[in-house]
């Protein structure tokens, strides 16, 4: 020894290296059906593990499913998944309890990814509140359905880039989604976008996003569904405000919806409002709040 104080990382070089993050890994496994008396729709087969929960306020109707995140909100590197099984027959409505939080990463892509699976004559509203992605966010999402002859899904996600109310812009970041959905294994609508960079200024090119900063996809799979196309435009002509371009179109058995706007306020009540009408019922209580 020369006397001096060695510094630990030459002791130890693993004390060079940052501590390794404690990561949330969310999961829920939902399974329901139809009650043997009376048909309404019950809890088969439940599962939730770290910061993923589902709760089941009563009310009339179909089954009635609030996801609630406890970690609030999504983390880099942070793993979220919810898988979906409905036998024959059921009726759910699923929805979040608020905002979905995608924070700042230094690095890691955040996982979330939803699988679903409908019996025949199953019918499965996805209704989420929106995802708000923060500066310098990283994720990747992907959506999976398996539907049986006769199921139906209504499925609608909404996503702000960048907190309006502080007039952030995405200098960087990640956002990857994927929507795969099938029906008697036969794939029937495949959707995927990737935005890599700068996304605020991607979204600024008039062939991608056209200035908005929030955006909205409603997708209806059932028997039917492809015949309600003008019925579907006039309710987005009823629900029209400025800032706003929105647009229905029908093919293959399916009708999507897709809105862009400057901001998520608006974007958000077009599509409750939209909702409403199409389904014929209000929104789930939480999206009244």
């Amino acid at each position: 020894m020369d006397g001096r104080i060695p510094d630990p990382q030459e002791l130890d070089p693993a004390a060079a290296m940052p501590p390794a993050r404690q990561r949330s890994d969310g999961r829920v496994r939902l399974r329901a059906g139809p009650a043997r008396t009376g048909g309404a729709t019950r809890i088969i087969d439940l599962a939730e593990s770290g910061p993923s929960r589902l709760r089941f306020p009563r009310g009339p109707g179909a089954l009635e499913a609030v996801l609630v995140n406890t970690a609030g909100g999504v983390a880099c590197g942070d793993a979220f998944s919810v898988a979906l099984e409905l036998d024959p027959a059921a009726d759910l409505v699923l929805t979040t309890t608020a905002a979905e939080k995608i924070y700042r990463s230094d690095g890691p892509v955040s996982r979330i990814e939803n699988r679903l699976s409908l019996g025949a004559g199953a019918r499965l509203a996805w209704l989420p509140q929106e995802t708000i992605l923060f500066d310098r966010a990283r994720v990747r999402r992907r959506f999976e359905a398996d539907l049986a002859a006769g199921a139906g899904l209504l499925a609608v996600e909404i996503v702000a880039f960048g907190r309006a109310a502080r007039g952030e812009r995405i200098t960087a970041g990640l956002f990857a989604d994927a929507w795969r959905v099938r029906r008697a294994g036969r794939l029937i609508y495949a959707d995927s976008i990737a935005l890599d960079g700068p996304i605020s200024d991607l979204l600024a090119r008039p062939a991608i996003g056209g200035g908005g900063r929030a955006c909205a996809t409603l997708l209806d799979v059932s028997d039917g569904a492809e015949a309600r196309l003008e019925e579907a435009r006039v309710l987005l002509a009823e629900a029209a405000a400025p800032g706003i371009e929105a647009a229905a179109s029908a093919w293959n058995g399916h009708l999507v919806v897709r809105a862009l706007a400057g901001g998520i306020g608006p974007l958000r009540r077009l599509a409750a409002r939209f909702l409403a009408g199409y389904r014929g019922l209000p929104m789930p209580r939480v999206w009244q709040s």
